[in-house]
């Protein structure tokens, strides 16, 4: 695998780069999970958008936000590695990454996510700790989790 990462704002993003992270963020998170939801939210524009591509193909991608635009810290979302990709611990990769460009780009250590309740270890083996009760959101489980 030969992995490069882009960090781009929202209007950097070509149609074509749009398009292949929207496809990516409804394959899994619409289809997969089998979970229907409004994807497309409208914080789009505020995140910086971090894009794992292997040979041009979208493999990895999370959205990065700055304190106060999602949460009041720092925020990852939409956290999601294509399945083909998964035997590779390609989440991890993107984790690590997500959480260098959030101190380089914001100069945040401070980090709060909304997890699904099932990667709660995976989380947690970032530095994340549970801080709320399990809720649900669009029917899937989720916590609140902080890194310090």
């Amino acid at each position: 695998m030969n992995l490069e990462w882009k960090i781009k704002r929202f209007e950097a993003l070509s149609a074509k780069e749009l398009y292949a992270l929207l496809q990516l963020r409804a394959e899994v998170f619409i289809v997969e999970q089998n979970c229907v939801y409004q994807d497309i939210d409208g914080k789009d524009e505020k995140a910086l958008h971090l894009i794992g591509e292997d040979k041009g193909e979208v493999v990895a991608y999370a959205r990065l936000f700055k304190p106060n635009d999602y949460f009041e810290q720092a925020s990852i979302g939409r956290v999601v590695v294509k399945e083909h990709s998964r035997s590779k611990k390609l989440g991890h990769i993107l984790m690590r990454e997500a959480i260098q460009v959030i101190k380089t780009h914001f100069d945040q250590r401070k980090i709060t996510i909304s997890a699904q309740l099932y990667l709660k270890k995976f989380y947690e083996s970032h530095g994340f700790i549970q801080t709320s009760d399990m809720y649900l959101e669009d029917d899937i489980p989720h916590i609140e989790m902080k890194k310090e």
